[in-house]
């Protein structure tokens, strides 16, 4: 738990001296406390003070990395167990499986499809961002060998699961600076698997059934020297392991228990595509910082990566599309200007219906912080001045030949202020974004130039 400034202050040497620019230790304290300061500012305090502090400061969930280059993910560093405390930081990371049990063509059609699993929302591009590379044949070359080529042929991270350590360290040796995690270590070969973890510096997985085995199996671990560590709770039920993630999760952030202090993994290979993609919603839901699944169907893993997406946005700050005016199709001098604000899915939602409706529009977005279309209006960030400004901004008055603006329908009340401060005629377009097709066809296409 972060120490209070009080806390902070017992440790400092409570001279006053000025050297950090603060006027007294207690007022450093209480900006070291709220992260406004650094404790180097500080010359005169102890090692030991300087150990327990760090210590203490250190994020109760370990910030993990695996991967290399462009492929690199990291998982943990989470503070809070709830969004709306502050955010979330790192996102669950979505793996698909690979096995070496399939044959040449079976596995080039397999790394294809992972490959494949990749797509674009609301402007932002989502997709798998590791693959799991399974000993289902239980052979140490061949495990080797399928790692070695999906490394090869996939840009993602790579987590090798196998409980054999031989087979573990004969794909260490083809794909190790690929920095893959390795999963997993057991209370029967966490020595061996801890070498090779700290060998080949990569992070490594302890799975335990038990909350108490993974604790121990997590102190043994550090104690051969491996500090990156994954832990799975390997459960016989998805009840059993959500309510184990949580548990987890509560610990490290309420009681400071070091020993589960990191990020989880959790496996789903059983099961159709829809169960499969259930499951796996759940558990990025209660904290999986990994989630591996069996099933690579686009449409399992889509709405798996929105909640991801959804989950790990700031609460804080959403999502926005650059304020500037937007052609759809192939615009021209005559072409309607409909306008909207900068929140990323109002944004999209309106482009995607002027698309459909076929007849080339221009869009001009406004810039009110991320907000929609009613929430802006109400707190004044979408206003007739804010309108004006992005008309001259941007050029439409160069670009259009017309003085013709479509207004959000649910905003009609600021049509005669709007026409005021702009010059132009204004009409007023639908309520939903889903009548913008219709409204273009027949009212703009029918008198609207």
């Amino acid at each position: 738990m972060a120490l209070t400034g009080l806390d902070i202050f017992k440790l400092l040497p409570k001279s006053n001296c000025k050297k950090c620019g603060m006027p007294t230790c207690l007022a450093f304290a209480m900006q070291l406390a709220q992260k406004r300061a650094e404790l180097s500012s500080c010359p005169c305090v102890s090692e030991e003070a300087k150990q327990a502090l760090e210590a203490a400061a250190a994020p109760p969930v370990r910030l993990i990395k695996f991967g290399a280059g462009a492929g690199q993910v990291q998982i943990g560093q989470e503070t809070v167990l709830f969004r709306h405390e502050e955010k979330f930081h790192n996102p669950s990371v979505l793996a698909a499986t690979v096995s070496d049990g399939l044959s040449d063509d079976e596995l080039a059609k397999r790394i294809a499809a992972v490959n494949a699993l990749q797509f674009e929302r609301v402007g932002a591009k989502i997709g798998a961002t590791a693959v799991a590379v399974t000993n289902e044949s239980g052979s140490a070359e061949k495990f080797a060998a399928v790692a070695a080529k999906v490394a090869d042929n996939v840009k993602l991270a790579m987590v090798l699961c196998s409980d054999s350590p031989e087979a573990v360290s004969a794909a260490l040796a083809k794909t190790a600076q690929f920095v893959p995690l390795i999963a997993s270590a057991n209370e029967t070969n966490a020595d061996q698997m801890a070498a090779l973890a700290k060998a080949n510096k990569c992070p490594l997985v302890a799975k335990a059934s038990t909350l108490d085995a993974l604790a121990d199996l997590t102190e043994k671990i550090k104690a051969i020297g491996v500090e990156d560590i994954v832990i799975n709770l390997d459960c016989q039920t998805l009840r059993e392991q959500l309510y184990g993630l949580t548990r987890i999760r509560v610990l490290a952030l309420k009681k400071a228990f070091r020993s589960l202090g990191y990020p989880t993994m959790s496996v789903v290979a059983t099961g159709t595509a829809d169960k499969q993609v259930a499951a796996a919603t759940s558990l990025v839901c209660k904290f999986a910082g990994i989630v591996v699944i069996e099933t690579v169907e686009p449409s399992a893993f889509l709405p798996l990566l929105t909640t991801i997406m959804n989950i790990y946005s700031d609460p804080q700050k959403p999502v926005q599309v650059e304020p500037k005016l937007y052609s759809i199709g192939d615009t021209n001098a005559n072409s309607p200007v409909l306008f909207t604000t900068n929140f990323s899915l109002t944004y999209y939602t309106v482009e995607s219906d002027v698309e459909a409706s076929r007849v080339p529009a221009h869009i001009l977005v406004v810039d009110t912080e991320g907000t929609s279309v009613l929430t802006a209006y109400s707190g004044d960030k979408l206003n007739e001045k804010a309108v004006a400004d992005a008309i001259k901004k941007f050029n439409v008055e160069d670009i259009v030949s017309h003085r013709k603006l479509i207004l959000p329908g649910y905003v009609a009340v600021m049509s005669g202020k709007l026409e005021e401060a702009t010059g132009w005629e204004v009409m007023v377009g639908p309520r939903e974004s889903s009548m913008i097709p219709k409204y273009l066809q027949e009212v703009w296409s029918n008198g609207g130039n």
